[in-house]
């Protein structure tokens, strides 16, 4: 086996427990709107549990609220007989870095670009010949929006910001 210099890392050590143990904090600014948590619960339906929620060791979360928040749903608490999967930050880190984490772990998130999901859209359609009913339930979008994205008139540049999901961002 390779010999490595590399540091321990959070995710050396996941661990699986009970959805009970763990507690939102009362910092944490980010808000999700109904249909992207719509979508978050289609992704850890469709292709489980991908990203652990982050918490502090005494069970305060510091990343992965909604996650937790979702895995109160019979579905989706079904998949792990209810426990969810956490990595804990080191108890030496302040709390000003727990708070830091928080906001850090939000915001590298980013927003999606309408023109490069155009694109996207439109591959999904014509050469990998998805159909729109099939994006609409597995990207969790609505027929407008796909059809906006998938129009090659233009149509997504004439739509405001404001008319599409809130998941959107012109770029």
């Amino acid at each position: 086996m390779k010999q490595t210099k590399r540091k321990p890392q959070p995710l050396d050590r996941i661990e699986w427990i009970e959805r009970s143990e763990l507690r939102s904090n009362d910092y944490n600014p980010n808000h999700v709107a109904r249909p992207e948590l719509a979508l978050l619960k289609l992704s850890i339906l469709a292709d489980g549990w991908t990203q652990p929620i982050v918490a502090r060791s005494t069970g305060e979360i510091v990343d992965g609220f909604h996650r937790w928040s979702l895995a109160a749903d019979p579905e989706i608490a079904a998949l792990t007989d209810g426990l969810v999967p956490v990595v804990r930050l080191s108890d030496e880190l302040p709390m000003s870095h727990q708070i830091a984490s928080t906001i850090r772990h939000n915001r590298a998130r980013g927003t999606h670009g309408i023109n490069p999901m155009t694109e996207i859209i439109r591959s999904l359609l014509d050469t990998h010949q998805i159909s729109s009913e099939e994006l609409q339930k597995t990207l969790g979008m609505d027929k407008e929006e796909v059809e906006r994205l998938a129009d090659t008139s233009g149509m997504p540049d004439y739509g405001s910001e404001a008319e599409f999901n809130k998941g959107w961002k012109p770029v």
